[in-house]
């Protein structure tokens, strides 16, 4: 459903209890871009992914038609840049019991000093159980970008909140199946050269296809479904390839 008119904001179910907010942006070029953040409607509701500050309006809009502001429990992200996190102290205000909870580097590095609340550490491969959904915690220092990278996997929906991997540029249907994600996903990084490819990457992302995820949660790009452990490999296929042009 369309929750804010003007913007376009929208929210709709992608797997049981797990809604994409997605905010469709045009980028200076004129090309389709968007924004998702993803609500995992549990007992302990988990927010991943915040918007950037100038979207909590539509982004708190948008969560307030599934449940009340202040009954969210958890903040996660991918990583710290602004559209994963910019927003997070008002949602700490929005939420008197909401916590972030990120990877132990994460906490260290950047959240221990930036949240207005501590956030709670994850060890790596932790799961956090917010009821029905239980969420693990995936290190990817680096994978797309970013020392503290991490991921989520629902093993419940086998749902795995992506983060930037698979940026697309376009318009972003809410939910896809067996679609090439990996064309789309290339010629976004030769746009936006958001990953510096080593000899890690394709590893680490093969790793996540090891988990055999049935969503891929994009946040830049529609909600993939089909055969996601082969889009992953794919696309670490796709890196791989990088790395020897690089090397010459």
């Amino acid at each position: 459903m369309i929750t804010n008119p003007q913007s376009g904001t929208n929210v709709h179910e992608i797997a049981h209890g797990i809604y994409r907010i997605n905010t469709p942006v045009d980028l200076p070029d004129g090309q389709a871009f968007s924004f998702n953040q993803y609500l995992v409607l549990d007992d302990d509701p988990l927010l991943f992914h915040t918007g950037p500050r100038q979207l909590f309006p539509l982004v708190s809009q948008a969560v307030a038609t599934l449940m009340p502001l202040e009954r969210l429990r958890w903040v996660a992200l991918s990583h710290t840049e602004a559209d994963e996190c910019g927003s997070m102290n008002q949602w700490l205000a929005a939420a008197p019991d909401a916590q972030v909870a990120h990877g132990q580097l994460g906490c260290a590095v950047s959240l221990n000093d930036l949240a207005d609340r501590p956030p709670r550490p994850l060890t790596d491969g932790e799961v956090l159980d917010i009821g029905g959904h239980r969420l693990r915690q995936i290190p990817t220092p680096h994978v797309p970008h970013n020392w503290e990278a991490q991921l989520l996997f629902d093993e419940v929906t086998g749902t795995l909140f992506c983060g930037d991997l698979f940026t697309q540029v376009g318009p972003n249907p809410p939910l896809v199946h067996d679609a090439d994600l990996i064309s789309p996903a290339l010629a976004a990084e030769d746009l936006f050269q958001a990953t510096a490819p080593s000899v890690a990457t394709a590893p680490t992302i093969r790793a996540l296809a090891d988990l055999a995820p049935r969503t891929l949660a994009l946040m830049h790009g529609p909600t993939a479904t089909g055969d996601c452990p082969a889009a992953l490999h794919d696309l670490a296929d796709g890196y791989a390839a990088r790395v020897l042009d690089l090397a010459g």
